[in-house]
């Protein structure tokens, strides 16, 4: 399988650094996603899955730190780089105050903002890494073997997992009793940031239904958020 593309949203009104930025961060390989103005941003960010947010300050519509406050009301996790004309002490802790990760002041080094943004994202991995399961999961009568690739129960024993299915039981168990949203199911066990189908991810919850659950009609564990994803409940 190919080498995951982080994915970037860049959010810059000026167009001639907006393209400057976004040709030299996919030269560094990553997926780069564009936004002119503030309104636009946040409807980008809840259609999709990004790994880093870089935020101009001053922006059309909805200025960079509401943009900033509005995205940590629901989302603690995503890093944000805020790009700012205004260097001084008092801006760059409201922005700091307001959610973002980090702060750089323009006019700036491209070489320094590339090098901020690898450091937010090997800094999100190694926080996600530490969160693991242990090697084998029980819930109910069902247990997962990790390791092994494998699971039973007071009806199977020792079925063989696949590789994305074990992915998915990851993601689901580590977010347990939290909706993990389509967008964000396909972006980490699939690598996808535009995304041509959720059917497949229907059928794989199907599929864990007829493993763990006793009446797949009225699951337990594997509920569905309609029109937004699943979550494993435990």
């Amino acid at each position: 399988m190919a080498e995951k593309k982080f994915a970037i949203l860049l959010v810059e009104d000026e167009e001639n650094l907006q393209e400057a930025l976004k040709l030299n961060l996919e030269l560094e390989g990553y997926d780069v996603t564009t936004s002119s103005d503030g309104e636009h941003a946040l409807k980008v960010f809840s259609q999709g899955y990004f790994d880093v947010i870089i935020l101009d300050v001053m922006l059309p519509e909805i200025d960079g730190i509401t943009v900033c406050e509005t995205i940590r009301l629901n989302n603690t996790e995503i890093p944000i780089l805020i790009l700012s004309a205004k260097s001084n002490s008092a801006d760059r802790v409201l922005g700091l105050k307001k959610g973002a990760d980090d702060y750089l002041a323009k006019p700036f080094n491209l070489e320094e903002l590339l090098l901020r943004v690898n450091k937010l994202i090997k800094k999100k991995e190694q926080i996600l890494n530490t969160l693991h399961l242990p090697d084998v999961y029980v819930f109910g009568e069902n247990k997962i073997d990790f390791n092994a690739s494998q699971y039973s129960n007071n009806k199977e024993n020792n079925v063989v997992l696949t590789k994305k299915e074990l992915m998915l039981l990851k993601l689901l168990i580590e977010n347990k009793n939290t909706v993990v949203t389509r967008e964000k199911i396909l972006q980490t066990v699939w690598g996808y940031n535009i995304y041509p189908t959720t059917r497949t991810i229907d059928n794989f919850i199907l599929n864990f239904r007829k493993y763990f659950e006793e009446d797949t009609k009225n699951p337990r564990y594997f509920q569905s958020a309609r029109g937004v994803g699943y979550k494993f409940i435990y």
